[in-house]
């Protein structure tokens, strides 16, 4: 079976290389914000522009204004054309949809610097991109298939704590799909960030709350430092780092799980908890520790992986009681508060771990609805209209 996938490693530039992806980077920045400006500008005064209006006009003009443009490629500046025109395509569509517009915004100098390329050749260790830049080494051998038969229109070059990426869109061929046929259902948590319905327990790392000590020293240490100075840019770095270091092992973690439970399990359906993670977040007490789990990441992850293996995601209503459910009589505790971590039934008198006992509920749900094919989203129970905020 085909799908698109987006491999991103780490490049090993030269220090030419280097100070030409800082120049990419800041010319994309610099087009992208003279296109909002010129939109702002074109609105206010009841005209009509488009992408390629205004590419025209920008072309015209650039030695003019601005001909340093020309010692990029040209692609860095005819896709940072294409970004703005797509941010207020996103915007209008929203708009209409009644959704959160989220005007486009100008983007400042020193973050998220990226930009993109065309026309990328990928071997085993090495990947050429446009010239002036040339081809450049990869840090991780082997892992963009150079025997792909597409690549992405661009490859997205970005810098992330002084260290520089690429990101390309690739046709590869995987297994087709084989479904067990059997249900796994996951309970997301904080004591533990993912416990399965099989017994399968994913610990949490608790990323932030073990840097904290080290990011609250680096940030002391910025406030003292002199603006402009080089020992200010270097605990800048120094931050950056930690950050880095931080989002890395987090993410380690989520694919880990993620690919546990679609490509070692390969079930034939997925239950998760519909969480409202912006309403568990008003709880001041444990607003960091839910940011750090990073649930919607997580979730994002199942998805986007269970459909490359031919697996259903469904989700529990968020108001159905799984953690107050005896997985093994039905039964339903009117109370229950997060310290308890057994889940004791009075009526069956099973002892059972309330993630565990939740994750079973989760995957019992489906036989128990009695659904040959099952809904995006799974009724709940009216027992409880109150939300569990730990798992």
């Amino acid at each position: 079976m085909k799908i698109l996938a987006a491999f991103k490693t780490e490049l090993d530039p030269t220090n030419k290389q280097r100070t030409m992806f800082r120049r990419c980077a800041g010319t994309a920045r610099w087009v992208f914000n003279w296109a909002l400006a010129d939109r702002q500008l074109r609105y206010e005064k009841g005209e009509k522009t488009n992408l390629y209006e205004q590419r025209r006009r920008f072309n015209a003009l650039k030695d003019e204004q601005c001909p340093w443009v020309r010692e990029v490629p040209y692609t860095v500046t005819e896709s940072a054309f294409t970004n703005c025109d797509m941010a207020f395509q996103h915007f209008f569509r929203r708009v209409k949809s009644d959704e959160k517009p989220g005007y486009p915004k100008f983007k400042a100098r020193g973050t998220r610097e990226s930009f993109q390329l065309r026309n990328t050749k990928v071997v085993y260790d090495h990947l050429r991109l446009t010239s002036p830049i040339g081809w450049i080494r990869l840090k991780e051998k082997g892992y963009i298939p150079a025997e792909a038969q597409r690549y992405g229109t661009y490859a997205t070059v970005s810098e992330r704590a002084g260290r520089w990426f690429i990101s390309i869109l690739v046709e590869t061929e995987v297994d087709n799909p084989v479904a067990t046929g059997e249900v796994v259902g996951i309970d997301l948590g904080l004591n533990s960030l993912a416990v399965v319905s099989n017994g399968k327990v994913f610990p949490n790392p608790r990323t932030l709350y073990n840097a904290e000590r080290k990011l609250k020293r680096l940030q002391r240490e910025l406030s003292r430092r002199k603006k402009g100075s080089a020992n200010r840019e270097k605990t800048k770095q120094n931050l950056a780092r930690a950050h880095y270091k931080i989002s890395c092992v987090r993410s380690h973690v989520f694919h880990q799980i993620s690919h546990y439970v679609t490509a070692e399990l390969t079930p034939s359906i997925i239950v998760l908890e519909d969480l409202n993670v912006g309403g568990m977040l008003k709880n001041h007490h444990l607003a960091k520790a839910i940011s750090d789990a990073g649930f919607f990441e997580l979730r994002r992850q199942i998805e986007y992986k269970a459909g490359w293996h031919g697996i259903e995601v469904a989700y529990a209503d968020r108001f159905y009681p799984s953690s107050k459910t005896c997985s093994e009589c039905g039964s339903i505790k009117n109370e229950m508060s997060l310290s308890e971590r057994l889940y004791i039934c009075m009526e069956c008198g099973a002892v059972i771990d309330r993630d565990l006992n939740a994750a079973r509920n989760l995957a019992a749900l489906v036989e128990r609805q009695n659904l040959p094919g099952l809904p995006v989203e799974l009724a709940g129970s009216d027992a409880t209209m109150k939300q569990e905020a730990g798992g």
